[in-house]
């Protein structure tokens, strides 16, 4: 894995990955940027986000069970006394007609593994994610998770 930024003007800066994949940072204009993209704390979140829903997936696929949509929502808190986050709440909604206790199962084991996730746990910071099952419409066809 790579990554390489370059600061354009003010405090955006543009980030790179080895595979040709770009990001805009920024910051928030009360905080003296343009507001031209995430702050590179707020991407960490949303890293988070997009590991527990790719590992959940993985995870699913796995434990073959049928899932419609995922979403995931996240809400960061940082402390007002504090430099960074200082823990991470939220839901991840799952349309399945799976038992919610697979579901479960499922999404503690993403907890634990989600790479991303360990590093909030390496850094003490709590991330607490429940999940939220809704039944498929009748007559939906469920998308198995690959």
């Amino acid at each position: 894995m790579r990554a390489d930024g370059q600061r354009l003007d003010g405090f955006r800066t543009v980030l790179k990955d080895g595979r040709d994949h770009t990001v805009t940072v920024d910051l928030p204009r009360d905080e003296g940027g343009e507001d031209l993209g995430p702050s590179a704390l707020e991407l960490c979140v949303m890293s988070l986000a997009g590991c527990i829903s790719t590992i959940f997936a993985l995870i699913a696929a796995k434990r073959r069970l049928t899932v419609g949509t995922t979403s995931i929502g996240l809400e960061a808190t940082r402390a007002q006394d504090s430099p960074t986050i200082t823990s991470v709440r939220g839901e991840l909604r799952v349309t399945t007609d799976a038992p919610l206790a697979e579901v479960n199962a499922a999404l503690r084991l993403t907890l634990r593994t989600c790479p991303v996730g360990v590093i909030f746990e390496r850094a003490n910071i709590p991330v607490h994610v429940r999940a939220v099952v809704t039944p498929p419409a009748s007559g939906a066809v469920p998308v198995p998770a690959r």
